[in-house]
């Protein structure tokens, strides 16, 4: 398996990992040692303490980030090119991605911490678009 996919496996996982310990803790604590009925957590609004909803939305993000990194890492593979740039780029990727989830779950979002978890993100567009450029120019015969 190459680095991308396994940094596409760590993606999907870190992505479950956000859910079980955010919305999941929150949820299951609630139904197994307050009485909440399970279904009293609305789908339609956020509600819950502050964390909650940030995990809620931490955990989103990732959710819509994912099938992006699994994309560009489908057309990297079919491709197969095999560069380091590539791995390199696919790992910065996923480690911009939990730091932006453990930045946007872990305090409250002062402007300081929005523009870090915002510079995380940006990393990983960079890192996305560049993975486009490389897929391209391989998928046009630029580069062998």
């Amino acid at each position: 398996m190459t680095t991308p996919m396994w940094m596409l496996l760590g993606f999907a996982t870190w992505t479950l990992l956000l859910l079980m310990a955010t919305v999941g803790v929150y949820r299951w604590f609630g139904i197994l040692f307050s009485n909440v009925p399970i279904a009293s957590f609305r789908s339609d609004r956020l509600e819950g303490e502050d964390w909650y909803r940030r995990g809620t939305r931490a955990h989103a993000n990732c959710v819509e980030n994912l099938p992006v990194f699994a994309a560009i890492v489908w057309v990297i593979s079919t491709l197969g090119v095999d560069d380091p740039a590539v791995s390199y780029l696919s790992i910065i990727v996923l480690i911009a991605r939990v730091c932006q989830s453990l930045v946007h779950v872990s305090h409250v979002q002062t402007n300081t911490f929005v523009a870090v978890r915002f510079t995380f993100f940006c990393v990983q567009l960079v890192c996305f678009f560049a993975l486009i450029v490389i897929a391209a120019c391989y998928g046009l015969g630029i580069v062998k």
